[in-house]
């Protein structure tokens, strides 16, 4: 894939702020992100200025990802073969506000409708609470953001996922909050 080194990057520098803290590494990023080149429907969308790569976005059907993924899907009698998964969005602060991260869902959701199997789109944040010490003052959620895409918040769809917090010697689970919408 062109330009992983560069996707790899961008993950660990937007991924190193709050709310996500992580401290991740390139070889890590490298391996995950060959999930999105081996899958069946994947797909990447990059964003440039000139060369350089600004912001990405990933999508994949739900069924590819890993089973802590679409557990909750499946506790809840949903079936995952029904649901386009959101791996990740991720933009350099400088050009966040720019209509960018409108793009990307615009984009996903267009590679999610057009295999016309596809009944929902779904994608998870991270939920961190509200005293944590790193929270920076005057945080704003992205929720706003999601809502006005037509996403709604499922708090009966959540998963666990862990990693390395900056400043952390070891990986700790993290719950994260899925979001849909219907195609």
């Amino acid at each position: 894939m062109p330009y992983l080194s560069e996707l790899a990057a961008l993950r660990i520098e937007v991924f190193r702020d709050w709310p996500y803290i992580y401290d991740g590494n390139p070889a890590y990023e490298e391996k995950y992100l060959h999930t999105y080149i081996e899958a069946e429907r994947a797909a990447v969308v990059v964003a440039f200025e000139e060369d350089a790569v600004i912001g990405a976005a990933t999508c994949l059907p739900l069924a590819a990802e890993p089973s802590h993924v679409r557990q909750p899907f499946i506790a809840n009698q949903l079936d995952p073969q029904d649901y386009f998964y959101f791996g990740e969005s991720v933009l350099r602060k400088a050009y966040r506000g720019r209509g960018i991260g409108v793009g990307f869902f615009q984009a996903r959701e267009a590679q999610a409708r057009s295999f016309m199997v596809y009944k929902t789109a779904a994608f998870c944040a991270v939920q961190r609470p509200d005293e944590h010490p790193m929270r920076p003052a005057g945080f704003v959620t992205l929720d706003a953001f999601w809502g006005k895409r037509g996403y709604a918040k499922q708090p009966r769809l959540q998963c666990k996922m862990s990693w390395t917090d900056r400043g952390e010697a070891e990986q700790t689970e993290k719950t994260l909050t899925f979001w849909t919408k219907k195609l």
